[in-house]
């Protein structure tokens, strides 16, 4: 008979106390998590660190004495902790996310929406699933180069059919991540050439974040990352981005392809779903595809990497060594739709190869 796993240790720090009840509230909902301590500030917080180290810690900006930015770099700097960065859905400013990221931040999730109707059918257990996964983050390895049913992409598309779509000269690439993922796609995207293959991307993040993280790529890459929109064109030396709490399927208008931003369910508890999109590559593309999937808790991805599998697209899968949380890639091999398994690094040189034979 296995152990008992005990709950994952979380220390709240955010200097509005509503905010800290509502996190404490939403994060003790969940047998996985037990929240250990809550703070009103960084000074507060490192002193209850020095007397228990948590298994992941929820951090504010915004905050009295010393922000989170500030009190993140220096944690990471002396005693490393996951952290997700808690931040307001509402004008999300984009240096912000990228000094977050930048300094070590695992994840980030919107603040509670206090008062709004159905906040705990859908919030609740993707800020429970976000913590849960940092939780078991591995940080030595960010290198620097619902509580309702889960449902399946059947939610929102069709099965594809046993027919693959035959072969043609053009290729577009999807890639589906979650936990350690936007540095993940950082080093992925980064080594693509100007030319690259068109790339439609579902990194799971809070709506409205997703533009400032397409921005920062943007910034980075040779190739032009930007958020996706409805009836955007998968070109060549074009990354797109799918926008957080929309699913992002990719269309066909002859030899061409797009993409479509859509309203839907969460499935596999995540909108959008690396699934969702996934399925519809399996739909449109068959052949004419590659997908990656990459580090992420949970199995979002799995079905729709084999799926496109079955339809005659190449895949690829992030392997344990380099994933930040092994499980996405980990559920898609199991189920038979990784092709081929490989380390970060070697990724963005598998998928060119891919995608010219």
């Amino acid at each position: 008979m296995s152990p008992v796993r005990k709950p994952y240790k979380v220390l709240i720090v955010d200097d509005s106390a509503v905010v800290r009840q509502a996190m404490q509230t939403i994060l003790e909902s969940d047998p996985d998590l037990e929240v250990i301590g809550i703070a009103s500030d960084p000074f507060a917080a490192a002193e209850k660190i020095r007397k228990q180290v948590p298994d992941v810690i929820t951090l504010d900006v915004e905050m009295p004495r010393m922000d989170g930015i500030t009190f993140l770099r220096r944690l990471m700097a002396q005693r490393p902790v996951p952290v997700v960065m808690c931040s307001s859905l509402v004008s999300p400013n984009s240096e912000t996310l990228n000094l977050a990221l930048d300094a070590g931040a695992v994840d980030i999730v919107c603040k509670p929406e206090l008062g709004v109707k159905g906040f705990f059918e859908e919030s609740c257990t993707r800020i429970c699933d976000t913590v849960k996964a940092a939780a078991q983050a591995r940080l030595s390895l960010r290198t620097r180069l619902p509580v309702e049913k889960k449902l399946t992409a059947d939610a929102v598309l069709a099965a594809p059919t046993p027919q693959a779509m035959a072969r043609t000269t053009e290729k577009v690439v999807a890639i589906g991540a979650s936990t350690g993922g936007t540095e993940a796609l950082r080093i992925v995207l980064e080594q693509l050439p100007e030319n690259s293959p068109p790339v439609v991307v579902v990194q799971h993040m809070p709506e409205a974040f997703t533009s400032a993280f397409a921005r920062r790529l943007d910034s980075l890459c040779r190739v032009t990352v930007k958020e996706a929109q409805r009836g955007d064109r998968m070109l060549r030396g074009q990354v797109l981005i799918a926008p957080g709490n929309r699913h992002t399927i990719l269309t066909r208008s002859g030899a061409s392809y797009g993409v479509d931003v859509i309203e839907g369910p969460l499935v596999s508890r995540h909108r959008p779903s690396v699934d969702v999109l996934f399925r519809s590559v399996a739909r449109v593309a068959g052949k004419n595809a590659v997908g990656v999937i990459m580090t992420g808790m949970g199995d979002d991805g799995a079905r729709g990497l084999l799926e496109m599998r079955q339809a005659g697209a190449r895949t690829l899968g992030q392997d344990e060594a380099t994933s930040v949380v092994y499980g996405m890639p980990k559920e898609a091999h199991k189920m038979g739709g990784v092709e081929e398994q490989l380390p970060l690094d070697k990724i963005t040189a598998a998928v060119i190869r891919m995608s010219v034979n």
